[in-house]
């Protein structure tokens, strides 16, 4: 189910964690060949995602709200 990215928060290994609209949270490394996200590396990057949507696997399975 996609839901778009409202804001970014780094987690306990400062990894970049994408905020979603539906209250999950996902994280969003740029670590290749297996993930390439290198707009996570830079603020602009992040921003310009503002809005764009990610598949929230949670959603799909029912899971609750994340919380920080």
């Amino acid at each position: 189910m996609k839901k778009p990215i409202t804001g970014y928060h780094k987690d306990e290994h400062d990894d970049w964690v994408a905020e979603l609209a539906c209250g999950h949270f996902q994280h969003v490394r740029h670590k290749p060949p297996f993930f390439n996200r290198p707009w996570v590396k830079t603020e602009a990057g992040r921003n310009q995602m503002l809005g764009e949507e990610l598949n929230c696997v949670k959603c799909e399975e029912g899971a609750p709200k994340d919380y920080r």
